[in-house]
């Protein structure tokens, strides 16, 4: 079978490699649609947040079709759609799938079934290769206490973890405003439902902010890890307003005007990965028809993985990259 691996740094390869077998207590599954994240860079970098090791194949935003199932295995069966968690157990540790263990980007791929969920009808393949990142964003709305029609949220930066926040504040009920400098970026924000987009390059974010709801923002979801986002993220938000810092960025100084969070009575947390609420947030989806597919600008087959990745790149081109196994 065909399969995608970083062979080492900035090494993608497209390999034959052997088709996996099952334990008694593994799934064998037919991967449909994977998208590709940030994170994926980083791997492919040589940089990740727990320890990694090459050749490995990434690939941890999927959705397969379960073709086989060991024989301890209960609750599934085969011709079953399922997406999996990307945190997940084993007896050495905890790992990383597409990271420290083998992911998605592969025709068939072996998974437990306690890292499974199941899928509904209403969610198709695609939709369902988004829900990975969707859960981030869920998770750090409902982190914060969530959101509903009374409220006003920002989301600063529109890239997939942003649009997706916006998305899950949109299906809450709240007005969204989304901060982005690349227009698509904007555009997508406008048909996920998004009431304003700004434009920082051209415009004062706080001041506009401060504009259009005449106190700032009650809750303020950083998704870009930017510095200028980080910046002035504690001047987006009214007083005993909320933030959550979901943008990742690792090891660099940023100059913030944190007296805002005492000043202001802040309620400010960190987020990271989506720990508890897959099946809210599955559910969420299926009841709301939140359409997420504004944030999907191009799919490859498996096969183009390497191109793939390298369009993937282009912030100002794409937001998501989508790989299918036909």
């Amino acid at each position: 079978m065909r399969a995608l691996s970083f062979a080492a740094p900035d090494r993608p390869e497209l390999r034959d490699v052997d088709m996996p077998t099952i334990t008694p207590n593994e799934i064998l599954v037919r991967m449909k649609a994977v998208g590709i994240c940030h994170s994926d860079y980083e791997l492919l970098g040589g940089r990740y947040i727990i320890p990694i090791s090459y050749p490995v194949t990434p690939g941890h935003e999927w959705c397969g079709e379960i073709v086989d199932v060991g024989r301890d295995v209960r609750g599934f069966a085969v011709g079953e759609r399922v997406v999996g968690e990307c945190v997940v157990r084993l007896p050495d540790r905890v790992h990383h799938f597409g990271f420290s263990l083998d992911g998605a980007d592969r025709e068939f791929f072996t998974v437990r079934p306690e890292w499974l969920h199941k899928l509904p009808d209403s969610i198709d393949d695609l939709a369902a290769s988004l829900i990975e990142p969707f859960t981030c964003g869920f998770y750090g709305v409902q982190r914060l206490g969530g959101t509903n029609a009374s409220e006003t949220v920002v989301v600063s930066g529109g890239g997939t973890i942003g649009l997706v926040s916006a998305a899950a504040a949109i299906g809450m009920g709240a007005r969204v405003i989304v901060i982005d400098p690349i227009a698509h970026r904007r555009a997508a924000a406008l048909k996920l439902g998004a009431d304003t987009v700004i434009d920082p390059a051209t415009e004062n974010a706080v001041e506009r902010v401060m504009e259009l709801t005449g106190k700032g923002a009650d809750l303020v979801i950083e998704a870009a890890g930017h510095d200028r986002s980080l910046g002035v993220v504690f001047d987006l938000v009214r007083e005993e307003g909320r933030v959550a810092m979901i943008g990742i960025n690792i090891g660099r100084e940023v100059s913030s005007h944190l007296g805002n969070i005492q000043m202001r009575n802040l309620t400010v947390m960190g987020c990271i990965g989506s720990p508890g609420v897959w099946p809210a947030a599955i559910r969420f989806l299926e009841r709301t028809r939140l359409d997420l597919s504004p944030i999907r600008t191009h799919s490859f087959a498996l096969e183009d993985a390497v191109a793939a990745f390298e369009l993937g790149k282009q912030a100002d081109r794409c937001i998501k990259v989508t790989l299918l196994n036909a």
